[in-house]
C-alpha cells in the first residue's frame, strides 16, 4: 500500500463517525402547515408526517447526524423544525399527480441556523395505476425526507430541494 497513513486516517473517520454525529430533534409525526391550503382527506387519511419523519430518521445516519424524535416541540440543543406546506393530489385517467412541499428551519439553541425547503412530484411509479393515493404520498415524502437528511449532512441557507 503507498499510502498506509491516509487508509487508517481514512479507517479512523468511518469508524468514528458515529461518535461524531450530531443529534437533531424533530418533532413526530411531521404537522401540516396551519396557514396550507391541504384537503381534509388527505390530512386525515395519509400519514404523511409519520412517513417523512421515519424516511428523515432512517437517512440522517448515513450524511452524519442522529434523529432524536419528540411528540412535542423541543426548543433547545440542535432543532429542525419541519411542517408540510403543501398536499396536491390529482389523478388523471390512468396517472396520478401527487406532490408535496416541506419547508424547515434548523436552529441551534434558539438560533436560526439555515432554511430548506424541499418538494417532490410522483406519478406513482411502477405500478402506479394500482397504488392508492396514499400510498403514492408515502414515495412523495420518503424522497422529501431523503433529501432533507443529506441537507443536514451540509446545511445551506435557503436551500430548494428536489422538484423545484
Amino acid at each position: 500500500m503507498r499510502h498506509p497513513m491516509r487508509a487508517a486516517a481514512a479507517v479512523l473517520l468511518c469508524c468514528a463517525s458515529p461518535a461524531f454525529a450530531a443529534t437533531v430533534h424533530v418533532q413526530d409525526p411531521v404537522p401540516f402547515s396551519e396557514s396550507a391550503y391541504i384537503a381534509d382527506n388527505i390530512k386525515a387519511e395519509c400519514r404523511m408526517g409519520a412517513q417523512l419523519a421515519t424516511a428523515l430518521g432512517a437517512n440522517a445516519g448515513t450524511f452524519g447526524n442522529t434523529i432524536a424524535f419528540s411528540a412535542d416541540a423541543v426548543e433547545q440543543g440542535r432543532v429542525l423544525k419541519l411542517e408540510i406546506v403543501e398536499a396536491q393530489s390529482a389523478r388523471t385517467g390512468y396517472t396520478h399527480y401527487k406532490s408535496a412541499t416541506v419547508r424547515g428551519v434548523l436552529m441551534e439553541d434558539g438560533q436560526k441556523v439555515a432554511t430548506v425547503t424541499a418538494r417532490r412530484i410522483s406519478r406513482g411509479g411502477p405500478g402506479g395505476l394500482f397504488k392508492g393515493s396514499c400510498d403514492v404520498f408515502e414515495r412523495v415524502v420518503t424522497a422529501v425526507g431523503s433529501d432533507i437528511a443529506e441537507w443536514l449532512g451540509n446545511p445551506v441557507d435557503d436551500a430548494k430541494l428536489g422538484d423545484f
